[in-house]
């Protein structure tokens, strides 16, 4: 190879190996928790499922969601009275919005404006304009608002009061009360199918998880549960998440140190996984392939293998982990 045929050759090779440097590596999931009691959020990489940052919040984070793009989160800071916005990139804070008192949970219309917030201590949901924090109503319902859901078509909200044992069930056109549903003490969640066909609403003291159907908003089946060696009223039903494709529920039982498994076709429970202590919350990754559970009395969360139905690691965050959200 002559002198000219040599630098050639290796110019195309630098240049092979500059390309392959400005690819972006690609990105894992990652998992954003609450911390209540340190007033913090820990981030967690999926592929590593390690903790890689902590970032503080305001005081009392509690509920948590993301943006249908998975760009921004969303953090319910109890005590401050407001909703916290964070770059899921930077994570930054990127603004503040108005909620109400006592924020603790909430829910983004399907189209990502506006925000449904539940204001605990005010019986009250609060309906807030993302884009320019304006407030569009206020919406009287029962006493300690907590569960907030809403049909992926965008036309029902729903929200479930603690001590008046109901969901109500808003009209979002109008932001008027359509109906009120009965269940068991102490209603936690309210999850809806993704086809829209079933609303679960989980009861906490009532110990249940009444399936609802939204085109008659009544009860079709109540779901309870049993576990050998825990006492009934240890098996407190709190956080709710299906499958996109409708197969199988998973309920986090509070102080059971359980998530059910659940046929969602046939209602049936199938099968209890032990995580950790107090489990309150849970969190899909985005391919469904692991659902994480945050354990308040361990400060830790617990991962799930969906397909294998069984518990894989713990992994330790900050003090009495809250709510959870993973985005790609």
């Amino acid at each position: 190879m002559n002198r000219q045929s040599l630098l050639s050759t290796s110019l195309a090779a630098l240049a092979g190996l500059m390309l392959v440097d400005a690819i972006p590596a690609e990105a894992s999931p990652r998992a954003f928790v609450t911390n209540e009691r340190d007033h913090t959020m820990s981030v967690v990489d999926m592929a590593t499922l390690k903790v890689t940052d902590t970032i503080k919040t305001g005081r009392r984070p509690r509920g948590i969601i993301a943006s249908p793009d998975g760009k921004l989160i969303y953090v319910c800071a109890s005590d401050d009275n407001r909703v916290e916005v964070y770059d899921a990139a930077t994570l930054k804070l990127v603004k503040t919005l108005r909620s109400g008192p006592d924020p603790e949970l909430f829910v983004l219309h399907p189209s990502g404006n506006p925000l449904y917030i539940a204001n605990e201590d005010d019986n009250m949901v609060t309906v807030v304009n993302v884009e320019n924090n304006d407030l569009i109503a206020e919406i009287p319902v029962g006493v300690e608002p907590e569960g907030m859901g809403i049909s992926p078509d965008g036309k029902y909200m729903v929200n479930t009061s603690e001590t008046t044992n109901m969901a109500h069930v808003v009209d979002t056109s109008n932001n008027e009360i359509i109906e009120n549903i009965l269940v068991d003490s102490r209603p936690r969640i309210a999850e809806f199918s993704k086809d829209g066909k079933q609303l679960w609403v989980s009861a906490e003291v009532g110990g249940t998880v009444a399936v609802i159907d939204p085109a008659t908003w009544k009860i079709i089946k109540k779901i309870s549960f049993k576990i050998p060696g825990v006492a009934d009223d240890a098996i407190q039903p709190v956080g709710v998440r299906i499958t996109k494709d409708g197969s199988k529920a998973f309920i986090a039982l509070g102080p059971a140190n359980r998530v059910a498994v659940v046929n969602a076709k046939t209602l049936e429970v199938e099968k209890y996984l032990l995580v950790g202590q107090r489990v309150w919350q849970l969190g899909f990754t985005p391919d469904e392939k692991f659902l994480l559970s945050t354990n308040g009395n361990s400060n830790d969360i617990s991962v799930i293998d969906v397909a294998d139905e069984k518990v894989t690691k713990s992994i330790t965050v900050g003090r009495l982990p809250w709510g959870v959200v993973v985005v790609p």
